[in-house]
């Protein structure tokens, strides 16, 4: 934060706005997901949809400055990262069909209560809808298999090939959005498939301190996962990410067909 930002001549004003559009659009979207409690005071606004749309607008902005300056790693950057999203956006939009069959709704505080009442049961298209977002959420966040945010090699890099022009405190507001969409993709897989421990509407102090310590449980349990994840595969050459990304949306698919042919038969 304390280092200087070097701007290129030819950077427009969008360059120079888009870091803080990127973390102010990450930012909303995390804080709608309820972490420790729902029915809260912004939970009428916490909808699945918005959250899609927040972040898809925040990846949009970023790839226009990766190709604002000019340069062929942002340009190569921007394209693969317009190639994972349109693959990755219509297996979220399957998965959020699913949930919305399955609960009635996709506002996150009554998708977290239908999966902790005893109506849920055991859900086939549940679990591929969890499969499914997994699968996503480590192509969204750029984490191996899919892309390496520790790299900079030119033939693999994606996320960090559109911030190779920022510096200083640029990149820092950056690196921190990423950080947030990471810990936001993390909190909406516990609140919605694992929502136990969230405290509810009208809760005690305890209640909220206990779900504080489950989130927090939650999360830790997501970060070792996911490290056993990131050192137990390879990342995978960029032309077979739409295999990736394809069976997600199979898997979503499949969950939205399940639910209307149990629905039929009933």
């Amino acid at each position: 934060m304390r280092k200087e930002a070097v701007l290129a001549e030819n950077a427009s004003w969008l360059f120079r706005v888009t870091p803080y559009l990127v973390f102010a659009a990450t930012w909303v979207a995390a804080a709608l997901v309820p972490t420790f409690a729902t029915g809260l005071m912004f939970s009428w606004s916490a909808d699945l949809i918005v959250v899609i749309a927040l972040l898809g607008s925040a990846r949009f902005f970023l790839a226009l400055a990766g190709m604002d300056v000019g340069t062929s790693f942002g340009g190569i950057g921007s394209s693969r990262e317009m190639m994972i999203a349109t693959l990755a956006e219509p297996a979220m939009i399957m998965i959020v069909f699913t949930l919305a069959l399955l609960a009635g709704s996709t506002q996150l505080s009554s998708l977290a209560g239908f999966m902790l009442s005893p109506a849920v049961g055991l859900r086939v298209s549940a679990g591929l809808a969890l499969i499914a977002l997994v699968m996503v959420a480590i192509a969204e966040n750029g984490r191996i298999p899919i892309d390496n945010p520790a790299t900079h090699l030119e033939l693999t890099m994606v996320h960090e090939a559109m911030l190779l022009e920022y510096s200083g405190r640029h990149l820092a507001v950056i690196e921190l959005a990423a950080w947030l969409k990471l810990l936001l993709y993390m909190s909406l897989i516990g609140c919605v498939f694992v929502p136990w421990g969230l405290a509810p509407p009208g809760a005690s102090t305890g209640e909220e301190v206990q779900g504080v310590a489950a989130y927090i449980a939650k999360l830790a349990a997501g970060g070792v996962l996911l490290a056993l994840f990131e050192t137990s595969v390879a990342k995978m050459r960029i032309f077979r990410i739409s295999e990736f990304l394809g069976a997600a949306l199979m898997l979503g698919l499949l969950g939205v067909l399940l639910l209307f042919v149990t629905r039929t038969l009933q």
